[in-house]
């Protein structure tokens, strides 16, 4: 049985501190963008029900994944909605949300905008979550959104239960220089200079390579073979970096997927799900 999609339901006034930290226009969006995909096993149960029941379900101890998505189209984009039926499938909770500017969010995405609102979507679980552990986990793009959100949880005292990079790169100056699409230009003369004035123009840099040295949560680095889009050595300089920075070295572990996968199918791994529970299990034990 295929989990059931529910839009979560926005206070107009949303308790407690963490919830205060959001300026209102924010929950609007929240309520209209953030899908909560419960557990499989929890589907029959799910039909027919409202929102409120959505919510108190976060709370059944079934582990709960915060999806935040690369920059290309939208949360059901084919490939994430299999991501999401995978992790159902394995006994999570997902929430996946449109940032600003994507999908049917308005507004315009800036780093800073989509870094509120993965901060907001967080903050908005745990407030719910009770006991349950709550993972950010992100997908290209979504791997700077998610470790700039983590790092200014770590900053507020507020650590991420754990946090999931599916192919990262290093910053998005590094990424954007050597994108594929983009490599025939670099020999065009002042080309490098025009794209990172526009980067630096928009404040655009995602730094995973920095925000890694702050953080103390548990972190699974998951990476293709073949990833042609962001190429693996990104993934494996990350991990590097990571790795040396944490004092707790057993917190961080880095994956590589044989061929077949490149870089937005990890979700059809046979091993991908098993990978992702066993670091998890350890990490929360």
């Amino acid at each position: 049985m295929d989990a059931q999609d529910c839009q979560a339901a926005a206070s107009p006034e949303p308790p407690g501190p963490p919830a205060r930290s959001c300026v209102a226009a924010w929950w609007d969006m929240v309520d209209r963008n953030l899908r909560h995909t419960v557990p499989s096993c929890r589907g029959e149960d799910a039909k027919g029900k409202d929102c409120c029941w959505y919510e108190a379900a976060l709370r059944d101890g079934n582990p709960i994944i915060v999806y935040l998505h690369g920059s290309a189209e939208h949360r059901a984009a084919s490939h994430r909605l299999k991501l999401v039926k995978v992790l159902s499938d394995g006994g999570f909770h997902v929430l996946s949300v449109d940032y600003r500017g994507f999908g049917d969010s308005t507004g315009k995405p800036t780093e800073e905008g989509l870094t509120t609102d993965a901060i907001c979507v967080y903050e908005w679980t745990k407030a719910r979550s009770g006991i349950t552990p709550v993972c950010l986990w992100g997908h290209s793009l979504g791997t700077g959104v998610a470790t700039n959100a983590a790092k200014v949880l770590e900053e507020k005292g507020c650590p991420v239960d754990a946090i999931v990079l599916e192919a990262p790169f290093t910053n998005m100056w590094v990424a954007s220089i050597n994108y594929p699409l983009l490599k025939i230009y670099r020999n065009i003369p002042g080309f490098l200079r025009t794209l990172m004035d526009a980067l630096r123009k928009d404040k655009i840099v995602f730094p995973n390579d920095e925000n890694v040295k702050f953080l103390s949560s548990p972190l699974l680095i998951l990476h293709g073979e073949d990833d042609r889009t962001v190429p693996l050595e990104y993934g494996k300089k990350l991990y590097e970096i990571a790795r040396n920075a944490y004092r707790n070295k057993e917190r961080v572990k880095m994956v590589i997927f044989p061929p077949g996968f490149q870089h937005n199918l990890l979700c059809k791994s046979p091993t991908l799900l098993i990978t992702v529970r066993d670091f998890l299990s350890k990490q929360w034990s």
